[in-house]
């Protein structure tokens, strides 16, 4: 189940360019939050066991109509063919396992499959609202089957297995199959933990623990949770990123937009019944561990070294993300089933301390890597590269209307690091935006303009087809010289808009893997902004109403930026990003800006792509995770789990002893890559691996490779131009590392008005 879980890059209000990850938390798991922000849940209904749609309900679908009919970038008609996809979506949303619902249930609900439309536009739930009275009395009927297969053992010797991958699976024709499905099910929960080490009554207790804790959450919910799930599976056809935000929805945006709360920082979304990370928030915790990685499960929470950890299997998100939330220094541990181990397991439990995430933590960074060109005699001259990491495009808004001399931006930190930089006698740089999901359209202009002299950078087209062009006006460049441009596939929006640029003129190669690929705008309305009923509050809106366009004409939607020069990754970029998702809006192009693109980078393509793929096939680093890949993809592909216990344990056994082989090769590889601190980080740093946290010192130790693969191949880009060859084979031999820290000294001190 893919659902959307992106930002609105720009805003209504004031504050009009805002950052994508932060707009994120708010609003992740939108389809299956609780809006508890609505009052006056009728009594009646909960005794009755009958949930029924309410009269404000009405109002909300008539105002989302009217504004997607008005403001939408491309609204599609309300038809047959739109009731059809939204009756799918709907029940997606409620059982995507098909684990609760039979075939005899889905046939009947068919008779509405091509009437929704007509409904919606009498703005009447009401056929949702039947659906759901059925779905919870059919979970209810499953967990008390459940409550008997706990009662009984598994024997783990049986040679048979689970489907986890339901999505192409038949609804099940009667009782018995479900029953067979659910009995491999909880014997699937049960080998996980036992393959944990946990103890059978433990395990008993845990999972009856955890579909209790389901049915009470599937009793509790209300008319105004069904309505929303109901309005999102009608919006989610129209396009991923125009979501309807409940009252609590909201007022979580609200707190992500103070930029500073306390938490991990990691946007949570929601993949059946698992929790998944989506992203991590750069700055943040979680960051600054590294051990949590999207694409994880967490299924579940404790508070403290000594709380006892809450299973959160089949929870909605707003409810996690409340037990993961706390005071700041205090302790959250989560037991999580990491990507590449799959939904076989084993977990693994990682202890975080909350902390403030402010803009403050995702300021740019630098470093400088030395790059060897060895001669044939053995010596070597060192080619120095600048390093600058821009975890997202920020602006301090207030700061600034405030006139505010030192209020942060991206674009000022970056110059202030091109000219720390210079000092340090780079040769080139790169520009790292990996991880990078955007933030504010007025910086990646300004930034681009640090490398160009003057023009065009990006094309907006608004649902009218009026198109606005956003120029750098500021004559001179900040840096001239060789640049290379990081990426990868959450790299979205603001660094899409950014690196589109560096590629439309040939001021830079992009190398890494194809970005994100969103090239669309949303605004924000609120409902209650003239509401006269504050005890009957509406929620928002999030509404795409524009799209960028490169300025070659080509648009970053859909397709991201394509590098240069690819490095290896896992999965096929369709199976992630913009194009995963449902309904996103298609590529296309407009008429192109007047700029003028400079060839002399091109023309070195080839001899430079030669070089890295040369490197890359004889780097055991590479080959390490070449391995990385194909178990990834063996296991994404995997449909089936086996439930027998002893090939479990071997596929354990065989990822322990992979580790520490790997572990011991890197050992004796150390001494090739020297990484010394020259000036430390102004940001917070990562605390000192207590005893036995040995693998995260390992994580810690593992190299950058594709970092250091651009330092080689921005090397080779100055040794074409300079002496017409490339780089031969050889290790980066050090690393210093500067950073973007604001001192009492005058913050434009070593700048140049921003261009």
């Amino acid at each position: 189940m893919k659902h959307e879980i992106t930002k609105s890059d720009i805003s209504s209000q004031p504050r009009k360019y805002i950052s994508r990850t932060l707009y994120s938390l708010a609003v992740a798991g939108l389809l299956l939050i609780a809006s508890h922000g609505f009052t006056g849940v009728n009594d009646a209904e909960q005794s009755e066991g009958l949930l029924q749609p309410r009269d404000v309900h009405s109002s909300v679908s008539a105002l989302t109509r009217r504004h997607l009919g008005r403001y939408h970038y491309q609204p599609r008609p309300i038809n047959d063919e739109l009731s059809q996809q939204m009756f799918a979506d709907y029940l997606e949303n409620l059982d995507p396992a098909k684990s609760y619902f039979m075939a005899a249930d889905i046939d009947y609900f068919r008779r509405n499959e091509n009437r929704l439309d007509d409904f919606l536009r009498r703005d009447d739930a009401s056929p949702a609202f039947e659906i759901f009275n059925l779905y919870r009395q059919r979970v209810g009927e499953r967990l008390e089957h459940v409550k008997e297969i706990l009662k009984g053992d598994f024997d783990f010797t049986v040679d048979e297995s689970l489907m986890v991958d339901r999505e192409e699976a038949d609804w099940a024709v009667n009782e018995q199959e479900l029953n067979d499905y659910w009995r491999k099910r909880i014997k699937n929960d049960w080998l996980r933990l036992r393959l944990a080490d946990k103890e059978p009554e433990d395990i008993r207790e845990t999972l009856a623990t955890r579909y209790d804790e389901l049915q009470r959450r599937i009793t509790e919910l209300d008319s105004n949770d069904i309505f929303q799930l109901y309005l999102n599976s009608y919006l989610s056809v129209v396009e991923p990123h125009t979501s309807y935000l409940s009252p609590r929805s909201s007022d979580n945006f609200e707190i992500a937009m103070s930029l500073s709360f306390e938490g991990i920082g990691a946007l949570l979304g929601s993949e059946g019944e698992y929790i998944i990370i989506r992203s991590i928030v750069p700055g943040g915790p979680a960051d600054l561990d590294n051990r949590l990685q999207p694409g994880d499960r967490i299924v579940g929470v404790g508070q403290g070294t000594d709380g006892e950890v809450v299973d959160v299997v089949g929870w909605r998100v707003d409810d996690v993300v409340d037990l993961i939330r706390g005071p700041k220094d205090s302790l959250v541990v989560l037991d999580t089933l990491p990507e590449d181990t799959g939904l076989q397991g084993p977990t693994e439990a990682i202890d975080l301390v909350r902390n403030e995430i402010q803009l403050e933590e995702q300021a740019a960074r630098a470093e400088v890597i030395e790059v060897p060109d060895f001669n044939d005699d053995g010596s070597h001259k060192k080619v120095r590269v600048g390093v600058i990491d821009l975890p997202t495009f920020y602006f301090d808004f207030d700061a600034y209307v405030n006139n505010k001399p030192n209020y942060r931006s991206s674009t000022r930190d970056v110059r202030k690091l091109i000219n720390r930089l210079k000092r340090e006698d780079v040769t080139g740089l790169v520009i790292d935006l990996r991880n990078n999901g955007g933030g504010s359209l007025l910086e990646a202009t300004t930034m681009t303009g640090l490398f160009i002299d003057q023009g065009p950078v990006v094309q907006v087209r608004d649902n009218q087809k009026r198109v606005d062009l956003q120029e750098d006006n500021e004559p001179g460049m900040a840096w001239d010289g060789p640049l290379v441009v990081l990426v990868n596939r959450y790299s979205a929006s603001a660094s899409e808009i950014f690196a589109a640029a560096m590629q439309d003129y040939g001021r830079a190669l992009i190398v890494g893997e194809p970005t994100f690929g969103k090239g669309t705008v949303q605004n924000l309305f609120d409902f209650d902004m003239r509401n006269p009923n504050k005890d009957q509050r509406r929620g928002q809106l999030k509404l795409t109403m524009a799209q960028f366009f490169r300025i070659d004409g080509g648009s970053t939607q859909n397709r991201g930026v394509i590098p240069d020069i690819r490095l290896p990754s896992a999965g096929d970029p369709q199976d992630y990003g913009e194009s995963s998702l449902g309904n996103a809006l298609p590529w296309t192009r407009i008429e192109p800006a007047e700029y003028e693109a400079d060839t002399s980078l091109q023309q070195l393509l080839g001899k430079t792509l030669a070089s890295s793929e040369q490197r890359i096939q004889n780097d055991p680093e590479f080959r390490y995770l070449h391995d990385d890949i194909a178990e990834f993809e063996r296991n994404s592909e995997r449909k089936v789990v086996s439930l027998l216990e002893s090939v479990r344990r071997a596929d354990m056994d065989s990822s322990e002893q992979r580790r520490l082989e790997r572990r011991e090769a890197r050992e004796q590889l150390a001494s090739t890559v020297i990484r010394t601190p020259l000036d430390p980080p102004a940001q917070s740093q990562v605390e000192e691996p207590e005893d036995g946290e040995e693998q995260d010192e390992e994580d810690a130790n593992e190299p950058d490779i594709y970092l250091e693969e651009s330092a080689r191949v921005l090397a080779d880009v100055f040794l074409l131009q300079n002496e017409g060859r490339t780089l031969a084979p050889a290790p980066l031999v050090n690393t210093t590392t500067i950073s973007a820290e604001i001192s009492t000294e005058n913050p434009l001190s070593d700048e140049h008005p921003e261009g």
